[in-house]
C-alpha cells in the first residue's frame, strides 16, 4: 500500500507488504525491505537500507548513512543525523558518519541519535533521549546525553538485572532466561 500523496524516486527499492503513508518521500538509492510500515512525513534518503518488519512512526528523517537492521522501531519524531560537525556554509557530505541500529531495537518518541553511532541488537532507547555513543545489545539508555539504566528483553521488558556485574534472570512476559557477565547479556537458550 503506498498512499498517493508518497514519492517513490524511481530505483527505490520498496519490499513486499510494505505500506506507506501520506506525505512521504524516499529517494532512489533506497533499499526498504518487506512487511514495513512507514508512517505519515517520513523521509529515506538515497544511501539507506531497511531490513524487513521494520516501523517508522510519523515525522522521521532516515538521512544518508543509516542502516535499520530487521524489527527496529523508529519512534514518532525520532531523528538521526548523519554529519557530526554540521555549518551551513562548510560541504561535507564526504564526512557522513554511518549509523546502525541493530535487529529488534527500539528508539523512543523525540530520540535523537548522533551519527556514528551503533544501537546494539535489542537495545532500547527512550523517549526523549540523546545518544552519542554505542548502545550495547539489550541496553536501557535515557537520558541526555544517554546513559544506560537497566536491560531490556528481546520482548521489551525490563530485566531485573544490575547494569554492571553478574546475575540471571527471565523475561516477565516471554519466558526467556537471560545471563550477564562482564558486561554482556545473552539469551540463554533451552
Amino acid at each position: 500500500m503506498i498512499h498517493t500523496t508518497a514519492i517513490i524516486d524511481e530505483g527505490a527499492t520498496i519490499g513486499a507488504q510494505t505500506r506507506i503513508w501520506h506525505w512521504v518521500h524516499v529517494c532512489a538509492g533506497a533499499v526498504v525491505g518487506e512487511r514495513c510500515s512507514l508512517g505519515q512525513g517520513v523521509f529515506i534518503g538515497n544511501d539507506v537500507t531497511i531490513g524487513n518488519n521494520v516501523k517508522i512512526q510519523n515525522n522521521v528523517s532516515v538521512y544518508d548513512a543509516v542502516t535499520l537492521e530487521d524489527d527496529v522501531f523508529c519512534g514518532p519524531s525520532m531523528v538521526f543525523t548523519n554529519v557530526y560537525n554540521p555549518r551551513s556554509a562548510v560541504v561535507r557530505k564526504g564526512e557522513y558518519r554511518h549509523t546502525l541500529v541493530q535487529k529488534g531495537a527500539t528508539i523512543g518518541a523525540n530520540a535523537t541519535i548522533v551519527c556514528g553511532t551503533t544501537i546494539g541488537r535489542y537495545a532500547f532507547v527512550g523517549a526523549g533521549s540523546v545518544v552519542n555513543r554505542d548502545v550495547p545489545a539489550h541496553a536501557l539508555v535515557v537520558g541526555v546525553p544517554g546513559r544506560q539504566i537497566g536491560w531490556m528483553s528481546r520482548f521489551g521488558e525490563r530485566l531485573d538485572l544490575p547494569v554492571a556485574g553478574t546475575g540471571v534472570t527471565e523475561c516477565p512476559h516471554s519466558g526467556e532466561r537471560y545471563v550477564l557477565k562482564n558486561g554482556v547479556l545473552d539469551v540463554i537458550e533451552p
